[in-house]
């Protein structure tokens, strides 16, 4: 394909008639095919001016997942908190903000008292021996 638009490129000497006076004068002149080069269409986007405030939260009984989040952002000006219970207890609290001239920050706060369990030796439980029952009775 790459040959055929490169041999397509290239001049060709034809004959053409050139006007001379009382009559046509046939010389080879050199006639350049140019391809048709086309611009790619581009269908952008329209920009819009970012704005968007979501929130949500999990609270699972059974397995103890405890967390949520909360954002706004407004143009290029971002600003949230999320916070979950850690596995001691305790509830971590991040407070975040970001700009174009402050860049990322984090304020991190931890509420609440550490947990942690004592370790307790297993005690071991053993199942009886199974009991084997042997009866003469029918056997001679």
């Amino acid at each position: 394909m790459l040959i055929l638009a490169l041999l397509s490129c290239i001049s060709a000497a034809v004959a053409a008639p050139v006007a001379v006076g009382y009559g046509a004068l046939y010389a080879s002149a050199p006639i350049v095919h140019t391809p048709v080069l086309h611009a790619p269409v581009i269908h952008a986007e329209p920009v819009s001016y970012p704005k968007y405030a979501f929130n949500y939260g999990v609270k699972d009984p059974h397995t103890g997942d405890v967390k949520s989040q909360e954002e706004q952002r407004d143009g290029d000006v971002v600003k949230g908190s999320y916070s979950l219970v850690e596995p001691d207890g305790t509830t971590r609290t991040v407070h975040y903000s970001a700009d174009d001239h402050t860049g990322f920050n984090a304020i991190v706060q931890r509420t609440g008292h550490a947990v942690h369990p004592v370790a307790v030796r297993p005690v071991a439980h053993y199942a009886p021996a199974p009991t084997l029952l042997v009866s003469s009775y029918g056997h001679h």
